[in-house]
């Protein structure tokens, strides 16, 4: 399918949970019905209107929303003159954009009668949301952490504790994300009947990444009006980094049938592009089955799941959401990698220009446009989705640097 025509049917899924190839529902018999259930619960919500009058009230009373579209000046000026907004969602309560998705599912299991929400994390901005709403809503909460994500952000494992949730750290595997949502699957398949899983990407089987870019796609929707209110025009490009694809899809999403709106999703090169010296899924993938879904997956020529690595916890995973893969496939965006090295540049460029301290995941999009800014014609029109605040890894920024 061209990017230039049928955009409507980019707007997915299907019934059965695809975008075009990618999607689906491929998990035990267990959680099939569980998995209508949400479904079924997730489409009433969204037609009863006092539920969307809840859900506005805490983006907006709890969280901080909406968050601004701020104009970074020096950093503009700094790249040559190109004009770059950040999306601040790095402002939001909690620290990152994750907030936005577990106020949704919270209001959703409280719907459902569910008592006990378990999450996956990996940099643990989404384990710190979860726990968070489930403090408020006075829900059970466990969090599966991998082993080695809970050493290098031991901040939010802090701050989980603190919100009275139980992080459960992964020992099998890499001890990273991909193990982190494997035992959170096994955990919902034995305890179904009383647990929501609350998952915190736009991965996993149907509807997760229906209903996660749902809740998300608030940023994107706030971004396009404010960008109108500011510049009278839409933007040229916009700008995210994409691990499992929460974040760039929520800003993607009301500008998909924008034509002339270019979208680049910006992946965790680590290393370099040798296998199991990065995590971009989008670039050097291959269609498979991770997590209950069909998408672009790292894996080898035996289907095996390869290692992945990353300086950005929250990018350490060797899969994608299946939409960001049906975008590939249709040219409707672009996807790219940048390395470790290229995501610190743009950490310090962001902290010593704006007096913003970046997330390490968003950072790799920083890294990305400082790289090509000199390409751009000036007062090219970018916004750039600044999806956490970087509290969190400062102490992964001072071992890498005394260790440099």
């Amino acid at each position: 399918m061209s990017p230039r025509r049928n955009f409507r049917q980019l707007i997915g899924p299907d019934r059965t949970g695809h975008f075009g190839p990618f999607g689906g529902k491929f998990v035990p018999e267990t959680l099939m019905a569980a998995l209508d259930e949400l479904e079924s619960a997730f489409h009433q919500a969204q037609r009863d209107a006092a539920f969307r009058r809840e859900l506005d009230s805490y983006l907006r009373q709890y969280a901080g929303r909406p968050t601004p579209l701020y104009f970074a000046k020096r950093l503009s000026k700094t790249l040559g003159g190109i004009r770059v907004y950040l999306k601040r969602e790095d402002l939001l309560h909690t620290g990152a954009h994750k907030i936005n998705n577990a106020i949704g599912q919270a209001l959703l299991a409280v719907r459902m009668g569910k008592r006990r929400i378990i999450a996956e994390t990996g940099a643990g901005q989404h384990g710190v949301a979860t726990a968070t709403v489930a403090a408020h809503f006075g829900l059970q909460c466990d969090v599966f952490m991998g082993e080695e994500d809970t050493r290098r952000q031991a901040l939010n494992v802090v701050r989980m504790r603190l919100l009275g949730a139980r992080v459960i750290p992964v020992t099998s595997g890499t001890k990273t994300l991909k193990d982190a949502c494997n035992e959170a699957l096994r955990d919902w398949v034995t305890n179904v009947r009383t647990t929501y899983y609350c998952l915190g990407s736009v991965v996993g089987p149907h509807p997760y990444p229906l209903m996660v870019r749902e809740f998300q796609s608030v940023i994107g929707r706030e971004a396009r009006r404010q960008i109108l209110q500011r510049e009278g025009r839409l933007p040229d490009e916009l700008i995210a980094c994409v691990g499992g694809g929460s974040n760039a899809i929520g800003l993607f999403t009301p500008f998909v049938k924008d034509r002339r709106v270019r979208m680049i999703g910006v992946e965790a090169g680590g290393r370099g592009l040798r296998p199991g010296e990065h995590a971009a899924t989008l670039v050097k993938g291959s269609p498979g089955i991770l997590h209950g879904a069909r998408s672009l997956v790292l894996q080898d020529r035996h289907g095996q799941i390869l290692e992945t690595r990353s300086i950005a916890a929250g990018l350490d995973y060797p899969g994608v959401g299946p939409e960001h893969a049906f975008y590939q496939r249709t040219g409707r965006a672009r996807y790219v990698a940048v390395t470790d090295r290229t995501a610190l540049d743009g950490f310090h460029l962001l902290s010593r220009t704006e007096g913003i301290i970046p997330a390490l995941e968003p950072a790799h999009a920083i890294g990305y446009l400082q790289q090509i800014a000199k390409r751009l014609p000036k007062r090219q029109l970018i916004i750039l989705g600044l999806s956490g605040r970087g509290d969190k890894d400062v102490e992964t920024i001072a071992r890498y640097l005394e260790k440099a």
